[in-house]
This record gives C-alpha cells, structure tokens and sequence, in this order.
C-alpha cells in the first residue's frame, strides 16, 4: 500500500513539477512567518 501511495505521488510530481516546487515553496514560506511570528510573541511578552 506504501508503495503505491509513493508511485501516486511520484506520478504527481512528474506530471507537474513546476507546481509541486511552488507548492514546497509557499508551504515553506508559511512555515517561515508562523515560526517568525511565534518569535516576536515571544520577545513581546
């Protein structure tokens, strides 16, 4: 079951990568501002 979860996803990707890489890209960028903005609530308080 494992791997054909892995196949569908590499199948995915290969059918578009461009929009998996701005995917990994926007996922980042929102960990990025929640891990920032957990910072700043701390050095506030």
């Amino acid at each position: 079951m494992d791997k054909v979860k892995s196949h569908g996803s590499k199948h995915n990707g290969s059918g578009g990568v461009g929009g998996g890489l701005s995917r990994m890209l926007r996922q980042h960028k929102a960990r990025l501002y929640i891990i920032r903005r957990c910072v700043v609530m701390l050095l506030s308080s």
